[in-house]
């Protein structure tokens, strides 16, 4: 049983994860199918982002016809 006064080791996660540089820990890897996800979620978000401005602009026209 471990004693309660034993603390937690402390971590060296890092975010990005250069090429040439062999750590095991890690959350992204800089490669190719990395920075292409990064591009497809942006994409993503962006044409969010325009459609909710484009409906906006559509559904809030003046009712004066």
């Amino acid at each position: 049983m471990r004693n309660k006064d034993d603390k937690q080791p402390k971590e060296d996660l890092e975010f990005v994860k250069e090429e040439e540089n062999p750590k095991p820990n890690y959350i992204f890897q800089k490669t190719g199918i990395t920075k292409l996800g990064f591009v497809i979620i942006l994409t993503i978000l962006i044409l969010i982002i325009v459609g909710i401005f484009l409906s906006g602009m559509f559904f809030t026209s003046p009712m004066d016809v």
